[in-house]
């Protein structure tokens, strides 16, 4: 490829955000428009490999194995795995990986990805966030060019949001000029609920409305999509939750092409 990928991290402060559906149908979404992708999983859950249907053995190398003593000596190409999504790689996490044990190091991630066989063979590299404010989230935002941030409409999450924005603002004037915000994803909203209505406004007036990338309905098929090991596209492409989802990657899409 002629030029290095673009790297975007999935990521809020807030569990249960719908930070990893949101990586996983993302990347699966480039990889359909014919862009080779790479998704991280830099969360411990795990949970990109459930939404991808990858099973992993206890002797799969991982994301994490980067922030160990090992990880000088292999590089993070060792650890990607093919799925059966045509043009679509994944880099399991390690579940029982100890965030405290991450090395005092923003930029191991960032250094990984300068890797010639990683910016050679991927147009977009995917990475889902752990929600933790530690070693790993910085790390993640130190090697991402954009931000894309969904929350659930409710003030934990809302809270969740501002957290990471004053992290983002932090990372982005000391270890990484380059990160920009690509955008915020409500999910599971429900508008009819006035409380979804007050937080989704509250997030508008300090991002403002062009910020936002749509929205994601509540939909059980998003769910069950994960537990079958499917993106959503392929899944239920009639769904409402596939419907939303193509609608925010357009969006997506649109705002890297401005960028560019």
């Amino acid at each position: 490829m002629s030029s290095s990928p673009t790297i975007i991290v999935v990521t809020n402060r807030k569990g249960g955000s719908g930070k990893t559906t949101t990586a996983v149908n993302v990347a699966a979404e480039f990889a359909a428009t014919g862009q080779r992708t790479l998704l991280i999983d830099l969360d411990t859950q795990g949970h990109c490999a459930l939404g991808l249907g990858v099973k992993t053995s206890a002797s799969q190398l991982t994301a994490h194995h980067l922030f160990t003593a090992a990880g000088a000596t292999l590089p993070l190409t060792a650890a990607i795995v093919r799925t059966a999504w045509e043009l679509l790689d994944l880099v399991p996490a390690d579940p029982e990986f100890q965030h405290d044990n991450a090395p005092n190091d923003d930029h191991i991630l960032a250094r990984a990805l300068t890797d010639s066989t990683i910016t050679s063979s991927y147009a977009r590299i995917v990475i889902d966030s752990p929600p933790s404010l530690d070693r790993l989230l910085r790390n993640a935002l130190t090697a991402a060019q954009w931000a894309l941030i969904p929350f659930v409409p409710h003030p934990l999450s809302g809270e969740g949001v501002r957290q990471l924005a004053r992290l983002f603002f932090r990372i982005a004037m000391t270890t990484n000029a380059e990160l920009r915000l690509l955008g915020l994803l409500p999910v599971q909203l429900d508008s009819r609920i006035i409380q979804h209505r007050r937080v989704q406004e509250q997030v508008v007036g300090q991002f403002g409305l062009a910020r936002l990338l749509g929205g994601i309905r509540t939909d059980i098929k998003l769910a069950e999509a994960f537990a079958a090991g499917r993106p959503i596209r392929y899944y239920a492409p009639r769904s409402r939750g596939n419907e939303d989802y193509q609608t925010a990657f357009a969006n997506v899409l649109a705002r890297l092409a401005i960028a560019s």
